[in-house]
């Protein structure tokens, strides 16, 4: 038994041995979830937002001339001129899910994504109420990221460990 695993006294009462094996297997159960369900969850959540944005960007660059004439007519992107924003949006739509998913520099992937869009509910205003909550989940699944890193089944935890043997 580890020292996380409380040791259940045998001379103590039936309802102690009975909460002190509650209590343990709790904790075995959480251990679990620690050790597989949350990178699990992790990896999906990366997995999932980055394949949304780069099938988005894979559209962009399938017709590029109708991708332009969006941004100069129907997207309002704040500052950028058309032809720039068009190069941005399918370049970061194409490079950060690959960082996202592969979790490689994978908070800045994260954090690309989410300014992304952040940008692209802004700038279309046609959006429709099922498409604004799309933006929102897309949004609080990259916080997910952001905040929490890209998990261990990552290649920056991977990296990390690796330089931490050096």
């Amino acid at each position: 038994m580890n020292s996380a695993t409380p040791a259940c006294p045998s001379a103590s009462s039936p309802l102690a041995r009975a909460a002190c094996c509650i209590l343990s297997f709790a904790q075995r159960a959480i251990a679990l979830m620690e050790a597989w369900l949350t990178p699990t969850f992790d990896l999906a959540i990366r997995l999932y937002v980055a394949n949304v944005f780069f099938k988005s960007g894979l559209t962009k660059i399938q017709d590029w001339s109708s991708t332009v004439a969006l941004f100069q007519y129907e997207y309002q992107v704040p500052v950028l001129p058309p032809e720039l924003a068009a190069v941005m949006g399918a370049a970061g739509e194409l490079g950060l899910p690959v960082l996202l998913a592969l979790g490689l520099a994978g908070r800045f992937g994260a954090a690309g994504l989410s300014v992304m869009n952040v940008v692209a509910v802004i700038a279309y205003a046609d959006l429709s109420d099922l498409g604004r909550q799309d933006h929102v989940l897309w949004g609080v699944l990259l916080l997910v990221t952001l905040l929490h890193g890209p998990g261990r089944w990552s290649l920056d935890s991977w990296l990390k460990t690796r330089w931490a043997m050096r």
